[in-house]
């Protein structure tokens, strides 16, 4: 029997971010999906580093997180990108919206064949995916959000000036992580500049 996991997969790039907003530079949920991936990586190897291993705690596994970031947002093939003063606009709807996600997450593992459910429920499931996990990727969504922010407003789109602002009020509590502060200070600036900057010696 022919599933259908990949084919939803690959109409990820058709699914646009930032809907009801200008934007200088599209954005689709796949290169969104990679970005959140790339930087969940390297969060989890700066909290190895900078926290697991000095603190002589338990270290977080890179590939994991690089992992459930790839598939952060496979709902959203069912759902489409709802903007963020949308779906918290309000108690109600935000539940609603939970409900929802939760509806499309059980949706996307039902297109895999049976003896791969389990594989994936940790990856597609939120209720599955450990809190440490769930904290390294929202932290690296956030983060490529506001990268994105700060690229349009570059650009002199100014109805990001909003998003930036919230973004940065989110970014404050998020830098009482190590990890993000870490990134933050060493990798956040090089993201928006210019070519010439980057390859000036």
């Amino acid at each position: 029997m022919q599933s259908t996991f990949l084919a939803w997969v690959f109409r990820m790039p058709l699914i646009k971010r930032w809907s009801l907003m200008f934007c200088h530079k599209k954005e689709n949920i796949a290169e969104h999906s990679h970005q959140v991936a790339v930087v969940a990586h390297l969060l989890t190897l700066i909290y190895n580093k900078k926290v697991a291993v000095l603190n002589n705690q338990m270290s977080l596994n890179p590939d994991r997180a690089a992992t459930i970031a790839l598939y952060h947002d496979q709902v959203e093939i069912y759902t489409g990108d709802t903007v963020t003063p949308i779906k918290y606009h309000n108690h109600e709807l935000t539940r609603e919206f939970k409900k929802l996600e939760v509806t499309a997450e059980n949706l996307c593992l039902e297109t895999l064949p049976e003896e791969f459910k389990d594989d994936f429920a940790g990856l597609l499931l939120s209720e599955q995916i450990e809190p440490e996990y769930a904290r390294i990727v929202k932290s690296a969504d956030v983060i490529c959000a506001y990268i994105k922010t700060l690229d349009e407003l570059k650009h002199h789109n100014y109805e990001f000036e909003h998003v930036k602002l919230n973004l940065e009020k989110k970014l404050v509590k998020l830098k009482e992580q190590v990890e993000v502060s870490y990134f933050v200070d060493v990798f956040m600036a090089s993201c928006v500049t210019s070519l010439d900057k980057l390859t000036d010696d």
